[in-house]
């Protein structure tokens, strides 16, 4: 099966290539004594330029400054042009007419072209044997332009195409049966041995990767095939008809001049791209020693006397910022193109915009790099940020996040964190402890010692909290209705605080139901008439405990 498909497909291109040929040969032209035009000498290409008529190319012209040869010849082109299409005028009117510094290659109609002394020199021959070689080129290029332009021609010219398309689609569908063919051999011969694999190299590449890499593979080079098919068709078609057989001589270029033009410009540039793949790794390597070196300052292997441990990724940061702007100050003038006026005219407006809608972000970024410096807190601390209490889970370039106890997250921008001021509630917990405090109002009528007893006798049941420093009581205020206790006491984590503030009003309350003292007084308009006092004897009411003689001082 595979290799019938091949030998059809290489008969049917050899008879499309045929066809193709004796389409684009047009009728036989006569043998002439002219001889054969070689290559120009070595000249610009602004200097020298082709005459061609219906994609062919005639001879050679040259040009000066204040008449190009590209424009001369164009206009040489066009005189052709209206000759070959005027049936009236005879190939074999034309004649050459020796002039004092030149030689006219005249018609009927005027002056085809002027033959120069340094219009010969192209090809080291003679004015005049350049004459009669442009008059023979000329005949033959009218004779064969009114030929392809004949109804039968046409017509040919149009059952050449028709045939090469019928071809081309045929060879299109028998390379589509190929692939099929192919891709079914493989799945029959190996897909089935990777399913079954048990290969090392499958624990890390799945078999349904590799299969889809070869099917892809496959179909890649189908399209290539044609891709290639369609421009040769593009090509062969192109070259039946007048009209078009310039653009089909021409498809080749339009695809490898840019190419050309992209090598030219790589091969120009090279000692430049040298120069910055060097750059690149003396600079990258220089990061990698910075890093290491400030990697040590963090874990403590090396100390800087008056640089704290937590600073050293921040620097190092910072340090990688100036070594990565310096090295694109160097590297700007080596990047190909960066002296063209695009280049600072997209890099003047990347710049504008820049500066114009980035200044928060710059900001945040600026504040990133400074935080650390503060040492107001780190990851892992619970803080306030204005009205946002968290804890610090990532302190990022741009912002900072907080989970709150509701395992709610905040992201804070670095800005709104650097003009904030910042409670730590963990900076001195581990020291001396996290001071709690709850306040309660307690009216006149109850003494003041029962009340510090049975705030202390909470606290003491409350588990959690630091037996040292001791729980203290302080009496805020003596307010209207009320005196108002506030409990002091020490925890040592601060993201326990929610549920030791829960447990201690929990004892609060247990505590002062037991002993039957109100710990909320009413608001009212009128006093009783008795007065809220406390009676001497009731001055230590349980719990409190009164002092000793020698405490006392009795």
């Amino acid at each position: 099966m595979p290799g019938l498909l091949v030998a059809i497909s290489v008969m049917l291109w050899a008879a499309c290539c045929s066809l193709s040929a004796n389409a684009a040969s047009g009728p036989p032209v006569a043998a002439s004594d002219t001889p054969a035009f070689t290559s120009p000498p070595s000249l610009s290409k602004q200097s020298v330029a082709a005459v061609v008529l219906d994609g062919r190319e005639l001879f050679l012209v040259r040009g000066v400054s204040a008449y190009p040869a590209n424009k001369r010849a164009a206009e040489i082109a066009a005189r052709i042009e209206e000759l070959a299409a005027d049936p009236s005028v005879s190939p074999d009117s034309l004649r050459t007419e020796q002039l004092p510094d030149r030689i006219a290659v005249m018609s009927d109609h005027g002056t085809i072209l002027n033959v120069f002394r340094e219009d010969a020199q192209l090809e080291k021959i003679s004015e005049q044997l350049f004459a009669e070689t442009a008059v023979a080129r000329i005949r033959e290029a009218m004779e064969r332009y009114r030929e392809d332009r004949s109804t039968s021609h046409l017509v040919a010219s149009a059952a050449y195409a028709l045939g090469v398309t019928l071809l081309v689609a045929l060879l299109a569908y028998i390379t589509h049966l190929f692939f099929e063919w192919l891709n079914r051999l493989l799945e029959g011969r190996y897909k089935s041995r990777l399913d079954s694999s048990q290969m090392k190299v499958l624990k890390l590449v799945r078999t349904e990767q590799l299969w889809t890499i070869l099917c892809r593979l496959t179909n890649s080079v189908k399209i290539v095939l044609w891709m290639v098919l369609f421009y040769v068709y593009l090509q062969q078609v192109m070259g039946f008809f007048p009209w078009t057989r310039g653009l089909g001589s021409s498809l080749l270029s339009l695809f490898l001049d840019p190419l050309q033009t992209i090598g030219g410009g790589f091969v120009s540039a090279l000692p430049k791209i040298v120069f910055l793949v060097i750059l690149f790794f003396v600079t990258r390597y220089f990061l990698k020693i910075t890093r290491l070196f400030f990697i040590s300052l963090a874990v403590g292997s090396m100390r800087i006397s008056g640089f704290e441990h937590e600073w050293s990724m921040p620097t190092y940061r910072l340090v990688r910022m100036l070594v990565i702007a310096l090295a694109l100050v160097v590297a700007y003038p080596y990047i190909p193109g960066s002296s063209s006026e695009a280049f600072k005219a997209i890099s003047i407006f990347l710049g504008v915009i820049f500066s114009l809608g980035s200044s928060s972000f710059i900001s945040n970024i600026i504040a990133g790099h400074t935080l650390p410096y503060r040492r107001a807190f780190k990851v892992g601390d619970r803080i306030k940020v204005g009205e946002h209490i968290g804890d610090v889970t990532a302190i990022r370039v741009l912002v900072t996040h907080l989970r709150t106890v509701k395992n709610e997250e905040i992201v804070i921008p670095n800005s709104i964190v650097l003009n904030s001021n910042i409670v730590n509630y963990s900076s001195l917990a581990q020291e001396d402890g996290l001071i709690l405090h709850t306040t309660v109002g307690i009216g006149y009528e109850v003494p003041w010692r029962q009340v510090h007893a049975m705030l202390l006798a909470a606290a003491e049941r409350t588990e959690g909290l630091l037996e040292e420093p001791e729980p203290f009581v302080l009496q805020k205020s003596l307010g209207d209705f009320a005196v108002n206790y506030e409990l002091n006491v020490h925890c040592a984590d601060a993201s326990e605080s929610p549920r030791l503030y829960d447990r201690l009003h929990q004892n609060i309350q247990d505590v002062f139901n037991e002993y039957e003292v109100q710990i909320m007084t009413p608001a009212y308009e009128s006093d009783t008439p008795e007065p809220k006092i406390v009676p001497k004897e009731r001055w230590y009411a349980e719990p409190a405990r009164p002092p000793s003689a020698a405490e006392s001082g009795e």
